[in-house]
């Protein structure tokens, strides 16, 4: 089986299973809330930003806010997250950014994005795919880990795993994979202890076939 049968085997699975509906698992109302959220989601999980989040954006309501917050009180505003200084002055940093450069609105192009305080390609991806529907595929750990055990890329940097993908996927298929894929590795793939038996992708997960370790 090529890469590119068993990338459409993968992605029929994952749109029986999980339907072509768009969906992040970030809460937000305006296109900086998912911005900042996306930030503060590096190295947390979804479930504890949407919880930080919550009283964040009822005490900080715009970019004007973020921008002159105190960096202290910002710190403790987001300590949970983990990583909260560098989180602080990012988020500081980028609501200035955005004022200086864009008038305050979130522009949609990669680079423009990645030149952004705290941004980078996953970030700015998340972004583009879910505010403007730009076909963007966002490599998070869950999906680089996953689509290495698919046998959908060796590769082990996440820019480099980002356009392996991009050559097998469908473009309807980019920004859908990832919440796609992220609900496998929650359910199924587990990181240490997979369930393979159960998993929906195994009959196209070339792990699974050639019956090598999960890890």
């Amino acid at each position: 089986m090529t890469k590119k049968e068993r990338a459409v085997l993968v992605t029929e699975a994952l749109n029986r299973e999980y339907g072509t509906e768009m969906m992040t698992y970030l809460h937000y109302e305006t296109p900086w809330q998912l911005l900042f959220a996306t930030i503060l989601s590096a190295q947390c999980t979804d479930e504890r930003v949407n919880l930080v989040t919550k009283d964040l954006y009822q005490k900080y309501r715009t970019v004007e806010d973020f921008a002159a917050a105190e960096l202290s009180e910002l710190e403790k505003d987001i300590y949970s997250t983990g990583f909260y200084k560098n989180k602080a002055k990012n988020l500081k940093a980028c609501a200035q950014a955005l004022l200086d450069r864009y008038d305050g609105e979130v522009p949609n192009d990669i680079d423009e994005l990645t030149s952004l305080p705290g941004v980078g390609r996953k970030t700015a991806n998340v972004v583009r795919g879910n505010i403007f529907g730009e076909p963007s595929i966002v490599v998070d750990t869950h999906v680089k880990r996953v689509s290495r055990l698919l046998g959908l890329t060796k590769e082990t940097d996440p820019t480099k795993v980002e356009f392996d993908l991009m050559k097998l996927l469908p473009k309807d298929q980019w920004i859908l994979y990832n919440v796609q894929v992220i609900a496998v590795g929650r359910t199924w793939c587990i990181s240490g202890r997979p369930k393979c038996s159960e998993c929906i992708l195994r009959e196209c997960c070339k792990t699974a076939e050639t019956g090598q370790k999960k890890k």
